[in-house]
């Protein structure tokens, strides 16, 4: 029903299409819209998949949302590097002043037993170089934390997807602002020029001396109301166009307009899916049960095997016995290291924990009830919108008719001018209830795509 009320323009260029057929007056809209598309000529027409495929290139959230998730993907790897085995090459030199003491027993050369005598061992110049080498055996902890950044990492890609949901809400939001407002003003062009033509009335009727100067100068009051309130609309446009053209990534100075047609005749329904809430609380879920395996396995053992090789140097250089000498040093390990009390650290972490999971489960049921009963009100609303832009068009249509009636009425002298306003405010707020209308219709199918997990799909 509601398509069959628009009035399509098939032109070769892209000009706007009014939302309503307003019938005694479609060809001040038809004229009004045509001047609208004259004068925005030069203006790129986007659609609302335009506008959001510029965000997904030009949109500094979606960028930084896609830094996380390499951010995320790195850490992952650093974990796992982890397994890989260290190797450090370690030197060390040394210059002895003084050279260290050591106390001999003196019986070892012949002295009584249980005396000692001070003596000073080696030479000043020591110096080592070796290259060691560690590689985990098993490690509990490593292996729980390989575990974590992924799944951690997963949480940065829905992140991600959440932050692109919402930044297509808005930039819909913002695009449907736009129509509205657009619609808005093309129906209070039509009324200014219905007081125009009113206020032209008058005054001749009043230079024949057939009205008073007070009735003129309601209807020159009204006109002023409608020019301010123009006035406001169209730079509310502005404004709302340039939060769009910030969200998709576009200068400000760029001209743009949106389409005009506003699509609220089909009433589509929308394929349930898990939300990007509910995903990331299951994941949550996910990273808090790893956390919790972690801390229990960290009261196992770990074992590692380590090794080491160099050259330890020694050198004299007073004459005549200076020298300096190399001498290898190596060896092989294995450590095990077993955790036997740590004051029941571990066992707190362990009960925050299952606390943490407890909260979470009840998240998880709470977001997965709230989503639904939030489903059921939109659809709810939407219908109910969808329904009042059908009566609201009806009420547009009679209102017309009931105001041209009355206008001429007045011009016949069997209406005074009080009916003439009242039948305007009565097209005025027809028109409003039916903007309302759509608004709310809007929201709620909007609002419905998203507690479906529908945004990212505009089609």
């Amino acid at each position: 029903m509601f398509r069959k009320t628009q009035t399509l323009m098939n032109t070769k260029k892209n000009f706007p299409v009014m939302l309503v057929n307003i019938h005694p007056r479609k060809w001040i809209i038809l004229t009004i819209l045509l001047l609208l598309a004259v004068s925005n000529g030069n203006a790129q027409t986007w659609t609302l998949q335009q506008c959001i495929d510029s965000a997904q290139t030009h949109n500094k959230s979606l960028m930084i949302g896609s830094n996380n998730i390499a951010i995320g993907e790195l850490k992952q790897k650093e974990a796992q590097a982890n397994l890989i085995p260290r190797v450090n090459l370690a030197g060390d030199y040394k210059y002895f002043i003084d050279l260290p003491y050591q106390l001999m027993p003196m019986s070892a050369f012949g002295g009584p037993e249980g005396q000692f005598k001070e003596t000073q061992f080696g030479v000043p110049h020591n110096m080592s170089a070796s290259i060691q080498v560690a590689l985990p055996i098993y490690n509990p902890q490593l292996y729980g934390g390989i575990k974590a950044t992924k799944i951690a990492a997963e949480i940065a890609q829905l992140q991600y997807r959440k932050t692109e949901e919402q930044v297509f809400f808005d930039i819909s939001n913002l695009y449907y602002n736009v129509q509205i407002l657009q619609h808005q003003l093309a129906f209070i062009d039509s009324n200014l020029s219905n007081t125009a033509r009113l206020l032209g009335n008058l005054q001749l009727l009043k230079e024949q001396l057939m009205v008073k100067g007070t009735d003129v100068s309601k209807v020159e009051l009204q006109n002023e109301q409608l020019s301010t309130q123009r006035e406001t609309v169209s730079n509310t446009i502005e404004q709302v166009l340039n939060a769009l053209k910030f969200s998709i990534g576009v200068s400000t100075d760029e001209i743009i307009q949106v389409e005009s047609l506003v699509q609220s005749d089909q009433l589509k329904e929308y394929a349930s899916n898990p939300t990007l809430d509910i995903q990331l609380t299951q994941l949550q879920n996910r990273f808090l049960l790893s956390e919790l395996s972690t801390l229990r396995n960290s009261r196992l053992p770990s074992l590692s095997l380590y090794g080491s090789y160099g050259q330890t140097g020694f050198g004299y250089n007073e004459k005549p016995n200076d020298f300096l000498k190399f001498f290898p040093a190596s060896f092989v390990g294995v450590q095990l290291s077993y955790p036997i009390f740590n004051g029941t650290v571990t066992h707190r972490k362990i009960n925050q924990k299952k606390l943490e999971l407890r909260n979470n489960e009840l998240q998880i049921n709470l977001v997965t009830e709230q989503n639904a009963m939030l489903i059921e009100n939109a659809k709810r609303q939407r219908n109910l919108a969808r329904k009042t832009i059908s009566n609201s068009l009806s009420q547009i249509n009679l209102a017309n008719i009931i105001y041209e009636q009355t206008l001429l009425q007045q011009q016949e002298g069997t209406a005074n001018l009080s009916d003439v306003l009242l039948a305007d405010t009565a097209v005025r707020e027809a028109q409003q209830t039916h903007l309302r209308s759509i608004v709310d219709y809007l929201k709620s199918d909007l609002e419905l795509k998203k507690l479906t997990g529908n945004i990212p799909s505009q089609n």
